[in-house]
């Protein structure tokens, strides 16, 4: 028999029901936070709903991860050590980490994630935190399918990779402007979003290039197109960004690519699902309905233009059409679009701003809008981004996921028995006894009465499951009551519900090599992110010999990279070296308000530097961490 490739949709949670409404709607698992230690700040959840989660996941064998995944101090690692145990006796089944000093303590035995900030982007890297012991590889979101395929070729584990959602513009776990300015510390969950400011770019010699746009803020990822691809380079894990994003959102994005990842193995017998059940939904997907700021597949097919959401990092929405009279408190739209009272929609005004209104009231052609903006005029785009409509279906139940099973009865010399066998083999027996009033008589009419017990053991409700086939083995045509055939079968789900989760199989931790492998570097500067002496062991024991200490520890370090990443401000605006004859990588210089960060180009890298230092009096708030406190 060939190995067919599990392939995993997985989706964000901000909480407990959020998770389950992702998996109703096709994720093969979720990655949610925990108590305390994981790098989204304010999307926090108690054990006791980690819990929950786990035990409607595990009835369909899809999976739940925790992001512990923050840098610890050294007076957080033990909290970070027990909290690990905390749930894996939750039922959780991986811990997404960041901070190797974990791995220098006494874990649970539970599969370890490498975070994406942990800066996966070679092949190198990928095969040390294999012998390292990790199981699945976070890739960084920048990588190509040329540089997926290369890793795939270094290493055996499950590779990761974000297929929708936020682009951070830095590669994850190098960026440090949040902490640099306000102390509030991107590798410790606390991101300021300094990249969706508004910046205006100076060359070297002082000449403004642009002015006042969002020039470090990136449209949001989308690769629906790349999806096969994808799998064929050796991603096995499809990751949707958002565990602060709100239900619709997962809702959405979640059903559209299990739609498209079902096409893709309904097409390749060599794939299969990693988790049982089918999804359907009582709505069309539709990503543009969704919060967005515009898409791109951003490096996946190597460098392209119009990657940047220069012009604001608001959901601008889908264009509807354009206004064709402003009345007095209300406008017409020329549009094929259907409107609806509630709908959200916005413009540009004309300093390139994005202005919204809220459409009380739709008559015919004429939208009246809560409030006339001054600028609306004739002739302006019209963007809608909300759909009342689409949203009110979302808001409503707009899944079922069932697995399939087969049910068996049969008589024997005691009775009868009903046999409930899943997709996935698991079985179960439940036994009815013969009795004065059950299998003692025969039934008037033998083919309908054998038409409805059919009928009663097939009926599954509410339950999870769908029944495919119901097979009858008896000697008679006996009279059953109903009430006798529906308390059987209620029965012997409830006892398949039980042995489903009693038999999930949940992964194995993934041993180190049993000598220490060379780490492939042996020197750490501050993008390292060693922040503890356990982390610090770590990673000396791999041979590492120089290792500074991490950014967050507050120690001046002058002016260095504050962030580094693959997007470059001259490739953007048509001055880029590679591209044009006689350019030189000259710095460049962003300006918000009084702050000045200097760029700088590393064109073998085909990387940006944003340079700048700490400011005076900004310090890490260690209680920002405590347990309980975020996730």
């Amino acid at each position: 028999m060939r190995y067919q490739h599990p392939i995993e949709l997985l989706a964000p949670a901000k909480n407990a029901d959020f998770g389950i409404e992702a998996i109703k709607h096709g994720a093969d698992a979720v990655y949610i936070g925990g108590p305390s230690f994981g790098a989204r700040y304010g999307a926090g959840n108690e054990l006791a709903e980690i819990a929950r989660l786990c035990d409607f996941a595990h009835l369909y064998r899809a999976k739940v991860f925790v992001a512990v995944n923050t840098i610890l101090h050294d007076e957080e690692l033990e909290a970070g050590r027990q909290l690990c145990w905390d749930l894996y006796q939750a039922g959780v089944d991986a811990l997404i980490i960041q901070d190797m000093g974990l791995l220098e303590m006494d874990l649970p035995p539970i599969q370890l994630h490498a975070s994406t900030q942990t800066d996966i982007r070679n092949p190198a890297k990928a095969r040390f935190l294999e012998d390292a012991g990790f199981s699945q590889l976070v890739l960084a979101r920048e990588m190509s399918i040329d540089e997926i395929r290369k890793v795939a070729a270094a290493t055996t584990l499950s590779l990761e990779y974000f297929v929708h959602g936020a682009l951070c513009v830095a590669y994850s776990g190098q960026c440090y402007i949040s902490h640099a300015h306000t102390g509030r510390s991107a590798n410790r969950g606390e991101c300021s979003q300094a990249c969706r400011l508004p910046y205006t770019l100076v060359d070297d010699k002082g000449k403004v290039i642009t002015e006042n746009q969002h020039l470090l803020s990136m449209k949001d990822n989308n690769q629906s197109e790349n999806l096969l691809a994808l799998i064929e380079a050796g991603v096995n894990s499809f990751k949707i960004e958002g565990r602060l994003k709100d239900l619709s959102y997962v809702k959405n994005i979640t059903a559209h690519y299990r739609h498209l990842l079902d096409q893709i193995i309904d097409a390749n017998p060599q794939y299969v699902r990693a988790s049982s059940g089918r999804s359907t939904f009582t709505f069309t997907p539709q990503p543009d309905k969704t919060f967005n700021r515009g898409y791109t597949d951003y490096f996946a097919d190597g460098r392209q233009d119009d990657i940047g959401a220069f012009d604001s990092p608001a959901f601008v929405g889908e264009l509807i059409g354009e206004v064709s009279e402003v009345g007095d408190g209300w406008i017409t739209v020329n549009s094929e679009q259907a409107f609806h009272n509630g709908d959200g929609v916005c413009f540009h005004d004309a300093h390139g701003n994005v202005q919204g209104m809220r459409i009380n009231k739709v008559e015919g052609g004429k939208l009246y809008p809560a409030e006339m903006p001054a600028d609306l005029a004739a002739g302006i785009s019209l963007f809608r981004n909300r759909d009342q409509e689409f949203e009110r279906a979302l808001e409503k139940d707009s899944a079922e996921r069932r697995i399939a099973l087969h049910a068996h009865f049969a008589e024997h010399a005691q009775g009868f028995a009903l046999t409930l066998t899943d997709e996935d083999q698991v079985s179960v027996t439940v036994d009815l006894a013969k009795s004065e009033k059950i299998g003692s008589e025969l039934a008037q009419n033998p083919d309908t009465a054998l038409a409805k017990l059919k009928e009663n053991l097939g009926k599954f409700g509410n339950t999870p499951f769908v029944c495919q086939e119901v097979e009858l083995a008896l000697k008679q045509p006996w009279f059953l009551p109903v009430g006798a055939v529906n308390a059987l079968r209620r029965e012997a789900t409830e006892k398949l519900l039980a042995a489903r989760v009693a038999s999930h199989p949940r992964p194995q931790r993934d041993q180190p090599a049993a000598d220490p492998v060379p780490y492939p570097q042996d020197e750490l500067t501050y993008l390292g992110n060693v922040f503890n002496a356990k982390a610090r062991a770590f990673y000396e024991k791999h041979g590492v010999k120089l290792i500074e200490e991490a950014y967050e520890t507050g120690n001046e370090k002058g002016m260095v990279s504050l962030m580094i990443t693959r997007h470059c401000l001259r490739y953007s605006f048509n001055l880029c070296p590679k591209e044009v004859k006689f350019i030189k990588p000259d710095p460049m210089t962003l300006i918000n308000g009084n702050e000045k960060l200097v760029l700088k180009f590393d064109c073998q890298a085909c990387e940006m530097h944003v340079i700048g230092k700490m400011k005076k009096g900004v310090t890490l708030n260690l209680g920002s961490i405590r347990p309980n406190s975020c996730g």
